[in-house]
């Protein structure tokens, strides 16, 4: 599992296609009393084992705080 602190913007030569999967969000306390947000993601019915987490992340809130930013600036979310 990651948790993202910070992210830098990286330009796609290319959009490529993804397929839609199930994702799930927890907020997780550190023993310090941090909140995190984690987001799973989940494989299709076409992996091997469909259901399955496939891919965790977990966002500080430094990297929440960037995500808001991004979130604002390029989609005029407050």
């Amino acid at each position: 599992m990651a948790i993202i602190r910070e992210m830098k913007l990286r330009v796609l030569e290319k959009d490529t296609p993804h397929t839609d999967t199930d994702a799930t969000y927890s907020i997780v306390q550190q023993d310090d009393g941090t909140k995190t947000l984690q987001i799973d993601t989940y494989g299709s019915e076409a992996r091997r084992m469909p259901g399955k987490v496939s891919q965790s992340i977990r966002f500080s809130p430094e990297g929440l705080e960037q995500l808001r930013r991004i979130l604002k600036d390029y989609f005029g979310m407050d």
